[in-house]
C-alpha cells in the first residue's frame, strides 16, 4: 500500500512541478515583452526557488482522501481472513452411495451429478439414480462442485445385528432315543427303483407316473413285517433331476444303489455313486431285475469297482443282494441288510426341543396354498409351531403322511406334509422352529437383508469391471486419436457414426425373431428347478437367445398369459393345468402355452421352438452331372463366346436349373446358362448319354477338358437348434 501512494504523490508532484516551471515560462516571456511584468517576475523566481515541491491545495486534499480510503481498505482486507473465512460446503459421502444419494447429499440436482460425470471414463448413458458410484467418481463429482469431501464413518461402520436362527448345539448323548434310518433309493432312469418301493409298500405308484419314471422326489414310511420302519426316498433317476438327486443324499443315513443286472452301470449309476460319496453315506448294492435270462449280476459288481464301490465278495464292505423288483424276489432280504446297517450306524435323535428338519419338495395346492414334504431330524413337530424355511415361515395348520391321512405330530426321521406357510419355501431349505411370529419375521427380514447385501456386492463387482471396460475402452480411443488433428479426430468419429447405421424394420423384426423368451410353471418346486437347470446349458445363442422371463410354481394364471403376451413369449407348463378360461384368453392374445407330463418331452418341445425361430438352410439338391470332352469359343456379334462341348454322365441337365463349374474338387463358378444346344437345336433338357453345348452367363469364366458341370436346385430346409442338454 505504502509504494502505491508513494507512486501517486510522486506523480502529482512531478504534474506541480510541471505546472510550475511552465508558469515561469510564461512569466519569462511577458517580462521580455511587457515591462509592466518586470517586477513579478523576481516574485515568482523566489517562491518557486523556496518551495520547490509545493502542492495544490485541492490536489493535496484529493490526495489525503485517496491514502485514507487506501489505508481503511487494507486494513479490512487484514481483518477479513480472520472475521469470514473462505466458505467451502462439506458433504458427507460413503463408499458405494449411488447417483440420487449423492446429489441428495450435496443439496444438488440429479442433473449436476451428471453433469460433473460428462467428459469422463464413466459411460453416462448406463447411469441410473439408483446406480452405485465407485470413490473415484464420488471425488470427482465432489471436487467440480466446489465442495469439501467427508467420507462418513457411520455409514461404513453401520453393521446390523445378526438376526438369523441357527441350529441347536449337540444334545446330551445320554438323553437321544433310537429313530428310524432314512433311506434313500437312487440309480439309473428305469432301473425298477419305484417299482421296488411299490412292492415294499404295497402300492401301484409307478403305474401311476407319466411316462413311467419319477419325477419328484417320493417320501414314504415303510412298516416291515418285524415292526421296524423305514423312512424311503424315491428320487429321479433321469439326467434331468440331478439337483434332487443330490438334495435326496445330503438328508440320508443309507443310500440303496439299484442297478438293472442286464444293464450295467449307466450314466446317472455313476453319478449317484458321487452323490452318495460326496454326502459321506453308506451303500447297500441292489442289483435288480435278475429275473431276466440276459441278467449278469457278476458283470455289475466288476463294473462297479472302476468307481470304488467294492462289493463284499470282492474283499470291500459294500452289501450286494440279488433282487426282482417286478416278482418280489430277495425284497426282505435287502430290507434286513439295510436295518442292519442301520443298527450298525447306532441312528439316534433328539426328541425334545425345537424342531429342525429339512424340505425335500415343496408346491402350491388349489384348497391349502403353500405345502412342503419335509423330513424331521430333530425335535417332535406338532400342530400350531412356528417354523422358518429359507425366506419363508409359517405356522403349521395341517399335517399329513404320504397317503393324505392327517396326523397330529412327526418324530425325527418321519416324513410329513406341512401346510400353513405363508410362502412357498424352497426345496433343500432347512426347516427350523422358533419361539414366536414375530421371531419368524424378524429371522425372514434378515435372510432377505443378508441377500440383499450380497446382491449389492456383486452388483458393486459388475460395476468395477464395467468401469475398467469403459476405462480400458477410453484410453484405447485417446491413442487413437491421440496424435492426429482435431480436424482429422472429428472426420473419423463422423465416418465411424455414419457406419453404424440404425436397423431398417425388417431387419429389427428378424433381430426380435431371433429371441425366444418363455415362461416355466411347474407342479413342484424340485422340478422347476430342474428344468431352470436345463435352460443354463443352452449353449446356441449365437443361433436364437433364450430369455427366460419368470418361473414359478403352480398352475398357469391370468398373469402369466399378460406376462407371455409382453414379452411375445410361450408358457411351458410340467404337470400343470391351464383353465378353459386361460386357455381361451391366451388363444385371444396370440400366447402359447404348451402343457407336459414328461420333461425330456418338455424339452424336445423346446427345442423345435428354437428351431423354428432360426432362418432355413438352403440346401443343394443335384439333378445332373456332365463332364467337359472339348472348348471351343462361337462368334455372336461383334465378341467371342467360350463354349463347353459336354456329354451328361448322370441325371439330366436342364437350362431353367442352376449350375455350378468345379475343377479338381473346387467350385470355380456358380450362376446360369445362356444357352444350351444339342447339335444345332436350342433344348431346355439334355439326358443321360447326350452331347451338348453350353454357355455361361459369365463370359471371363474359362473352359478346361475334364471340369464337371453339375446341375442343381435349391431347397429351403427347416434349420434344428444346435443346443443339446445331454439326454
Amino acid at each position: 500500500m505504502n509504494q502505491k501512494i508513494l507512486k501517486l504523490e510522486n506523480l502529482i508532484r512531478f504534474h506541480t512541478v510541471f505546472r510550475q516551471l511552465h508558469g515561469l515560462c510564461q512569466r519569462r516571456m511577458l517580462a521580455q515583452w511587457s515591462p509592466v511584468f518586470s517586477s513579478a517576475y523576481p516574485v515568482g523566481t523566489a517562491q518557486l526557488c523556496i518551495r520547490p515541491w509545493q502542492i495544490d491545495p485541492f490536489v493535496g486534499a484529493a490526495l489525503s482522501q485517496y491514502r485514507l480510503l487506501v489505508t481503511k481498505k487494507e486494513e479490512r482486507a487484514q481483518k477479513s481472513p480472520l472475521s469470514s473465512p473462505k466458505f467451502k460446503k462439506e458433504v458427507e459421502v460413503w463408499i458405494g452411495m449411488t447417483v440420487e444419494e449423492l446429489a441428495r447429499a450435496m443439496e444438488k440436482d440429479i442433473d449436476c451429478v451428471y453433469e460433473a460425470l460428462m467428459n469422463t471414463a464413466i459411460d453416462i448413458d448406463s447411469l441410473e439414480a439408483h446406480s452405485h458410484l465407485d470413490e473415484v467418481w464420488i471425488k470427482e463429482v465432489v471436487k467440480k462442485a466446489g465442495m469439501k469431501l467427508k467420507w462418513s464413518k457411520l455409514k461404513q461402520d453401520k453393521v446390523r445385528e445378526n438376526k438369523d436362527a441357527v441350529r441347536r448345539p449337540q444334545a446330551d448323548p445320554a438323553l437321544l432315543t433310537p429313530r428310524s434310518p432314512v433311506v434313500t433309493v437312487m440309480g439309473h432312469v428305469d432301473h425298477g427303483k419305484t417299482t421296488l418301493l411299490d412292492k415294499l409298500r404295497k402300492t401301484q405308484v409307478a403305474a401311476m407316473e407319466a411316462g413311467g419314471i419319477t419325477q419328484h422326489i417320493g417320501a414314504f414310511l415303510v412298516s416291515l413285517p418285524s415292526g421296524e420302519k423305514i423312512t424311503f426316498l424315491d428320487t429321479p433317476g433321469h439326467a434331468a433331476f440331478s439337483a434332487m438327486r443330490a438334495r435326496g443324499a445330503q438328508v440320508t443315513d443309507i443310500v440303496i444303489l439299484v442297478v438293472a443286472a442286464d444293464d450295467g452301470v449307466m450314466k446317472q449309476t455313476v453319478e449317484s455313486i458321487k452323490h452318495a460319496k460326496d454326502a459321506q453315506v453308506p451303500i447297500v448294492l441292489a442289483i435288480n431285475k435278475c429275473d431276466k435270462t440276459e441278467a449278469d449280476p457278476e458283470k455289475v459288481k466288476k463294473e462297479l469297482l472302476a468307481h470304488d464301490v467294492v462289493c463284499e465278495d470282492y474283499g470291500g464292505d459294500v452289501q450286494a443282494v440279488h433282487i426282482s423288483a417286478l416278482t418280489g424276489d430277495n425284497l426282505m432280504a435287502l430290507a434286513e441288510a439295510t436295518i442292519a446297517l442301520a443298527e450298525m450306524l447306532e441312528l439316534k435323535a433328539d426328541l425334545n426341543g425345537p424342531v429342525e428338519g429339512t424340505v425335500i419338495e415343496s408346491f402350491t395346492d388349489k384348497g391349502r396354498g403353500p405345502v412342503t414334504t419335509a423330513i424331521i431330524q430333530r425335535g417332535t413337530l406338532r400342530r400350531g409351531s412356528i417354523l422358518v424355511a429359507g425366506k419363508s415361515w409359517a405356522k403349521v395348520r395341517l399335517m399329513f403322511d404320504e397317503n393324505g391321512k392327517t396326523i397330529h405330530e412327526a418324530c425325527p426321521s418321519m416324513p410329513v406334509g406341512i401346510v400353513g406357510w405363508r410362502d412357498l419355501p424352497s426345496a433343500g431349505d432347512e426347516i427350523l422352529e422358533v419361539e414366536s411370529e414375530p421371531r419368524a419375521r424378524e429371522v425372514v427380514d434378515w435372510r432377505k437383508y443378508e441377500q440383499e447385501q450380497e446382491k449389492n456386492k456383486e452388483n458393486l463387482k459388475i460395476i468395477e469391471e464395467k468401469r475398467k471396460e469403459h476405462q480400458e475402452a477410453h484410453r484405447k480411443a485417446r491413442e487413437k486419436y491421440g496424435t492426429l488433428h482435431w480436424k482429422e479426430r472429428s472426420f473419423l468419429k463422423y465416418q465411424e457414426k455414419k457406419e453404424q447405421k440404425p436397423l431398417k424394420t425388417k431387419e429389427k423384426e428378424e433381430k426380435d425373431s431371433n429371441v425366444l423368451p418363455i415362461i416355466i410353471k411347474g407342479d413342484v418346486d424340485g422340478s422347476v428347478e430342474a428344468i431352470v437347470n436345463i435352460m443354463d446349458t443352452y449353449d446356441a445363442s449365437h443361433e436364437c437367445e433364450l430369455e427366460l422371463v419368470h418361473f414359478g410354481v403352480g398352475d398357469v394364471s391370468e398373469n402369466d398369459v399378460n406376462l407371455a403376451e409382453t414379452f411375445h413369449g410361450v408358457i411351458y407348463g410340467f404337470n400343470v393345468n391351464a383353465g378353459n378360461v386361460i386357455q381361451k384368453s391366451a388363444t385371444k392374445k396370440g400366447v402359447k402355452i404348451k402343457l407336459h407330463k414328461i420333461i425330456y418331452r418338455l424339452i424336445e418341445d423346446l427345442q423345435e421352438e428354437l428351431s423354428s425361430r432360426l432362418p432355413c438352410i438352403v440346401e443343394e439338391h443335384p439333378i445332373g452331372e456332365a463332364c467337359i470332352l472339348a472348348t471351343f469359343s462361337v462368334t455372336e456379334g461383334k465378341k467371342k463366346v467360350p463354349v463347353a462341348g459336354c456329354r451328361v454322365q448322370k441325371g439330366q441337365l436342364e437350362k431353367q436349373k442352376k449350375f455350378k463349374l468345379i475343377r479338381n474338387g473346387h467350385v470355380v463358378w456358380k450362376g446360369s446358362l445362356t444357352s444350351l444346344k444339342h447339335h444345332k437345336d436350342d433344348i431346355s433338357v439334355i439326358k443321360t448319354g447326350m452331347d451338348c453345348g453350353l454357355s455361361l452367363d459369365e463370359e471371363k469364366v474359362e473352359f478346361k477338358v475334364g471340369d464337371e458341370i453339375v446341375c442343381y436346385e435349391e431347397k429351403e430346409v427347416p434349420a434344428k437348434t444346435s443346443w443339446n442338454p445331454g439326454f
